[in-house]
């Protein structure tokens, strides 16, 4: 860790050039063990190190993300999966670490869209986390150091060109960060302050949370502080199970995150997991073919390739079907980065099973949403801080 400047082949784009990153002082907190990562590559690596490095330091848990487009499709910390997860998410052949049951969490929240994902871990990367990495369609990964088989793993995947970031745990920035926008400079501080779990304290409805769900609250917090606003996210048994990022309204946000942990529960239906693949047909493509197969929207023209997919046509779930398996889902999280304006998210959360919350509160329909989370027996706290990212 001996530089202090990168030159890139280009920014966001191939027509912006030129392109660097560097420290103004001192050098650079990271060193590249292999590949040429890209500016893009970058802003994803450094937003998911910080979101898994605080998971760790807050759950004492293994963490990891799965980041795109610098917003996380997943994150989770290592509980270990049942068998229908590792059904779901395509490891039940594997004996997974701590650390590696972080990482199919973290890719198995929303598998289509982790999809050429960058990868935070927040321990020592092990052989068998690498193997979990090396089958799937990934840009690299951070972490803080890597075991020789791991790196030996890693180095062979994108024909040796997989991107591969050890960091410095012990750096930290500088209190106030900078960043240009139309040749205009922006200065604050930086956000350095952690969610806690006394920020669930203040319960406004129901009477307390069980240990599971402050551990998923604080999940979600966490998540949210690193997802671009406006932001919501479900959190259950350890992991993201939706995130709604980026919309211009809260209650997409929260529609965007429901529908997302929908079909998170869906790939665990019996009709799901029991799919049969042709050989030859790869994890994407699977992870493609259950999502149109689980769409309501799916066309005639789209089933059509389904014959040079499974080995035989699967019958479609019904509407009925679906809701009654969803119907299951119960116990769910969830975190929002401001507060409710109004209670349609409420009602919608609550379709997807979600029964804690956790949300800064201070809108002037606070009464509102108190009011239906009275309704559905939800219990929800006011934190009383906001966890806005841009």
């Amino acid at each position: 860790m001996s530089e202090s400047v990168i030159q890139l082949k280009y920014g966001c784009n191939p027509h912006q050039k030129p392109a660097k990153v560097y420290r103004e002082e001192g050098e650079l907190p990271f060193a590249i063990l292999n590949g040429n990562p890209g500016y893009i590559n970058f802003l994803d690596a450094f937003h998911s190190w910080q979101l898994v490095k605080e998971l760790r330091q807050i759950l004492n848990l293994p963490a990891a993300a799965s980041f795109k487009h610098v917003s996380p499709a997943g994150a989770a910390v290592g509980i270990p999966l049942n068998d229908t997860l590792k059904k779901a998410y395509f490891v039940d052949e594997l004996e997974l670490s701590p650390l590696a049951s972080a990482y199919a969490r973290a890719r198995g929240a929303d598998r289509v869209s982790s999809y050429g994902d960058f990868i935070a871990l927040s321990d020592t990367v092990d052989a068998v986390t690498a193997r979990l990495i090396s089958r799937e369609v990934s840009d690299g990964v951070i972490a803080p150091s890597f075991s020789s088989d791991a790196l030996e793993i890693l180095r062979k995947k994108k024909k040796g060109t997989y991107t591969i970031i050890q960091v410095d745990p012990s750096y930290e920035p500088v209190d106030l960060e900078k960043r240009e926008v139309y040749g205009i400079t922006f200065e604050q501080k930086r956000n350095n302050q952690l969610p806690r779990f006394d920020m669930l304290d203040n319960v406004i409805t129901g009477y307390e949370f069980p240990e599971s769900a402050k551990r998923d609250l604080m999940l979600s917090m966490v998540t949210l502080k690193y997802t671009q606003s406006n932001s919501v996210c479900f959190a259950y048994d350890g992991q993201i199970i939706g995130c709604g990022a980026g919309q211009q309204s809260r209650i997409h946000c929260t529609r965007l995150a429901a529908s997302k942990a929908d079909t998170w529960y869906l790939r665990q239906h019996p009709a799901v997991t029991a799919l049969r693949f042709k050989d030859g047909i790869s994890r994407a493509e699977r992870d493609n073919a259950i999502d149109q197969y689980l769409r309501d929207d799916v066309t005639l023209k789209e089933m059509e390739h389904w014959v040079h997919i499974f080995e035989q046509v699967p019958k479609k779930l019904t509407a009925d079907e679906k809701k009654e398996w969803l119907s299951g889902l119960s116990n769910v999280s969830l975190g929002s980065d401001a507060f409710f304006p109004f209670r349609d998210n409420i009602d919608r959360a609550v379709q997807s099973g979600v029964k804690y919350l956790v949300q800064p509160g201070g809108s002037i329909r606070d009464n509102s949403v108190i009011k239906a989370c009275e309704e559905y027996g939800i219990v929800m706290a006011n934190s009383d801080f906001r966890l806005f990212h841009h």
